[in-house]
């Protein structure tokens, strides 16, 4: 009997070190303590938190969740506890597992996004994702990722005040993705995370009514996947930075699709309503397909799709 040989999970992101391939997908794991009953913390990646403002955020009026063939929308509005509380206390939880600590920031101003960004790295959080994607909020945000001016700014203007790793989490609701991996990397970003959900709406054909108060919300889950897929390929292509993949990853098999795509690492985020272990069961799925596979280094699979 031939003996397999030990698999390697680790990746490098540049300077962002993992353990494996696998994080969780900001907004979805809560701040980590609400999944850790269901997963150990010190099992995965990494933990991205739900996206933090200088300020607390209500969010958007209910209702702000609805489910859709193969996915779910929402319109959140980006709730949060806001930065102080995160620190006091969300924080020092965190630190107590052998994970990398990811935070996603927001804000509606160029200064917003550095002085969290400023205040994070003398916490000693090991990255910070600039959330310039969500398309639940009416200002903010949203304008960055879209607009390539202002995305450079946004991303130099971070840069030049922080040492610790700056992943940009760019928005799917652009024409041409790889335009924008092209400025994320020319302006210094670090790292590039995509897709963030696509707009959406659905409608109550009874009432005749949105089914979310704020009429449209973001898209999310395997309905997506195909497209976020195609998006994870055509940016790899583009740029050098590595990439965080997701969208609609329910699998395993779905986790290995985007790493053949050009992921180096891959986020999970709907299935973890579904499944609060589905974080683990994706681990242990890539670990035993490598192990069948006789691979056995995970970065000899990133990009290798043949096309």
């Amino acid at each position: 009997m031939v003996k397999k040989r030990p698999v390697n999970m680790k990746v490098n992101l540049g300077r962002l070190k993992l353990k494996n391939p696998v994080i969780t997908a900001s907004g979805t794991f809560g701040y980590g303590a609400e999944y850790s009953e269901f997963v150990n913390l010190n099992s995965l990646g990494a933990v991205v938190v739900k996206g933090i403002s200088l300020k607390p955020m209500d969010g958007n009026p209910a209702p702000r969740i609805c489910e859709t063939p193969c996915g779910m929308l929402n319109s959140i509005g980006l709730q949060n506890i806001g930065l102080n509380t995160f620190l006091k206390e969300k924080l020092p939880y965190l630190k107590q597992f052998d994970t990398k600590i990811i935070v996603n920031i927001l804000g509606n101003s160029v200064d917003d996004y550095v002085k969290l960004a400023e205040k994070l790295e003398e916490a000693k959080v090991d990255a910070v994702e600039l959330n310039v994607s969500c398309p639940n909020v009416k200002r903010g945000g949203i304008i960055f990722g879209t607009n390539k001016k202002y995305l450079e700014e946004l991303i130099v203007h971070v840069k030049k005040k922080v040492r610790l790793p700056v992943i940009t989490k760019l928005s799917p609701n652009v024409t041409d993705i790889r335009e924008f991996a092209k400025i994320a990397e020319n302006s210094g970003s670090d790292i590039i995370s995509l897709i963030n959900t696509i707009r959406g709406m659905s409608i109550n054909i009874k009432t005749r009514r949105p089914r979310l108060s704020n009429i449209t919300g973001g898209l999310s889950g395997p309905a997506i996947k195909p497209i976020a897929v195609r998006m994870v390929w055509e940016s790899y292509r583009a740029v050098q930075i590595p990439i965080i993949g997701m969208g609609g990853i329910n699998s395993f098999e779905d986790a290995v699709e985007f790493i053949l795509a050009g992921a180096s690492a891959v986020a999970i985020g709907t299935a973890n309503f579904i499944n609060p272990g589905a974080t683990r069961d994706i681990i242990n799925g890539i670990k035993s397909f490598m192990i069948e596979e006789n691979i056995n280094d995970i970065k000899k699979l990133v990009g290798q799709v043949k096309c």
